[in-house]
């Protein structure tokens, strides 16, 4: 509806993880800094945590295109909520094998031996577990374990771990603790600060295509700050009801109120 109106080419404030709306604040530069470091050093295990919606899974993708294709091939597992032979099948598949084993011994002989052939072929391979958090223990073992896979020069498999703050909780685990020692790369993501937030939206509205309208107030970017404390999830949801009720106004002016407004929406979905 507003799209056309404001002259937007494409909706600026979708919650969908597109890389190319990402916005580097200072915490996202290091995070997406220690992705590159830890993959390029060959350092096994990378564990990024985040609270909900604070754009980890963007931040990942950011860093998936930024791989050289001629180089890495990697697996990007969205739903770990599986049994170890699942999560195996999920990897071989990633890895673009279409004939799957089918016993757990077997499918980690055929993921040894994929990522050996990999490896000879001069391909670096990068794992990359979303949601690890719901990783049941098993599974963490069983991803432990194929950290182990190497040849005498270096690691078969690059893993990086992306969470929520139960990540931590969960690692810290007495019985994960041979997998806690072997994560050499971590870093935790923050909100964006008050001033990171009015350059987000900002940022989102001009690669969208805006031409100076819609134009937020100051007292509309403070309240949106204030509520959604700095979470681009809930900005973007807040930033997409604001410009809706500055539209209905047939205004080129998103105010205190239409933020207000936004709000008091997202509220009414937790009375």
């Amino acid at each position: 509806m507003y799209q056309s109106y404001y002259g937007f080419t494409e909706m600026p404030f979708h919650i969908t993880p597109d890389p190319k709306f990402l916005f580097l604040s200072a915490t996202h530069q290091e995070a997406l800094q220690h992705l590159k470091y830890g993959v390029a050093e060959k350092k096994g295990f990378i564990v990024l945590v985040g609270e909900v919606g604070c754009g980890k899974t963007t931040l990942c993708r950011r860093f998936l295109n930024e791989l050289d294709p001629a180089h890495y091939d990697s697996a990007l597992i969205l739903n770990p909520r599986m049994t170890e032979t699942q999560m195996l099948k999920a990897i071989v598949a990633e890895l673009g094998e279409t004939k799957l084993a089918r016993s757990k011994s077997d499918l980690v002989a055929q993921v040894n031996e994929l990522l050996l052939k990999k490896i000879h072929a001069g391909r670096e391979i990068v794992l990359i577990i979303d949601e690890a958090q719901n990783l049941s223990f098993e599974v963490f073992e069983q991803v432990r374990l194929l950290s182990n896979l190497e040849t005498d020069k270096q690691k078969l498999l690059q893993i990086i771990l992306l969470g929520q703050p139960e990540l931590k909780e969960k690692l810290a685990q007495e019985e994960l603790r041979q997998l806690r020692q072997r994560i050499l790369v971590h870093y935790e993501l923050r909100m964006f600060s008050r001033e990171e937030t009015d350059h987000y939206i900002h940022h989102r509205l001009t690669l969208a295509g805006s031409m100076g309208r819609p134009h937020f107030t100051p007292w509309a970017l403070r309240h949106l700050y204030k509520y959604s404390r700095g979470s681009p999830r809930i900005i973007n949801n807040l930033c997409d009801k604001s410009l809706l009720s500055a539209f209905i106004r047939d205004s080129d002016e998103v105010t205190f109120w239409d933020a207000r407004r936004a709000s008091r929406d997202l509220e009414r979905l937790t009375e």
